[in-house]
């Protein structure tokens, strides 16, 4: 089996630094690159990263740099840039990632310019790159204090997704690999979206019979999207759908669910999309994900309320009553 001694972790926000950690915990060389300069201080001093995670020690060992060449060379690279960004991250890392160096994408969105799912906008940009995703429930907080953790590893490549799960395994944080790549990066994208709605329910108090039917009528849209994408149904009853879903619409420490909590109680969109806000990539993910369904005559009305929601152009009440009001059908339709 393939060997990663050295990891290097490209993003330093919460969920970079806590992979970071967990490939020190794994007795990997962890090498975590960040723009700001005053994180990564804080990191080489042990002190951890005060800014993205709070009260949270750095017991390990974990190199940080702002030098992009320095985490490049790793053996195994982890991407953990926004998703909206990432295409700029890979233009930079282009000239300084050697051929075949395993790349895990471990953010979750579909580029909104495009409608390219993570792993089509890497074989774009660094197509020398071996593509992997790592997806599932996990909040970075839990995963940085050592909290017990199940995550996806997927490749195309089954020996690589068992490589990379085999180096990044700690007795708290458990990588399944898998084969199934698109169906990953679906269910982790679109699960956002759906946690935004899940938090406009809660924060409206509509109740949690209402919830948990929203749930799962949104998986069965991300099923119905996954299947137009040939994805194979058994990865959305796993930890990278299922899973991941459950978690996202159902804890304020997600941030879409949290984003959505505030929509229901009234806040305005255009105030939570403000610069500065916490990052609810299911905003950005709605509507490129309506306006693929649109174009690939999938049906996906929750999709597209939220879509309109965060454009500004629907009132959640309006929303509710669109959605209650559609013809009855067969569940299994």
């Amino acid at each position: 089996m393939e060997r990663f001694e050295t990891i290097g972790i490209i993003g330093a926000g919460a969920w970079g630094s806590a992979l970071a950690l967990v490939a020190a915990r794994a007795g990997k060389k962890a090498i975590l690159w960040g723009r700001d300069a005053e994180t990564v201080a804080s990191v080489n001093a042990g002190t951890g990263n005060p800014r993205y995670l709070p009260g949270i020690a750095f017991k390990e060992a974990v190199s940080a740099t702002t030098d992009l060449a320095e985490a490049a060379r790793a053996n195994l690279l982890l991407l953990v840039t926004p998703a909206q960004t990432l295409r700029a991250i890979l233009r930079d890392l282009a000239p300084l990632v050697a051929e075949g160096t395993p790349v895990v994408l471990c953010a979750k969105g579909i580029e909104r310019a495009t409608g390219r799912l993570m792993s089509e906008v890497l074989a774009e940009e660094l197509p020398q790159a071996r593509p992997a995703a790592l997806s599932g429930p996990s909040f970075a907080s839990d995963v940085a204090k050592g909290l017990p953790t199940a995550v996806t590893v997927a490749s195309p490549d089954g020996a690589l997704a068992d490589a990379i799960a085999d180096g990044l395994s700690t007795p708290a944080f458990r990588p399944y690999a898998a084969t199934d790549l698109i169906g990953v990066e679906i269910g982790g994208a679109l699960k956002n979206v759906l946690a935004i709605a899940a938090g406009a329910v809660a924060g409206a108090r509509l109740g949690k019979s209402a919830e948990a039917a929203l749930i799962a009528r949104g998986f069965a849209e991300i099923r119905r999207f996954s299947r137009n994408r040939r994805a194979e149904p058994e990865t959305l009853m796993g930890l990278s759908g299922l899973g991941d879903l459950m978690l996202t619409c159902s804890s304020v420490q997600s941030r879409n669910y949290a984003f959505g909590i505030r929509i229901g109680e009234g806040a305005a969109v255009a105030d939570l999309l403000a610069e500065g806000c916490p990052l609810a990539e299911g905003a950005m993910t709605a509507p490129v994900a309506r306006d693929l369904a649109r174009v690939e005559a999938i049906d996906m009305p929750i999709t597209e309320v939220v879509a309109e929601i965060v454009e500004g152009s629907l009132a959640l009440d309006a929303a509710i009553d669109r959605l209650m009001r559609r013809p009855l059908k067969r569940e299994e339709a």
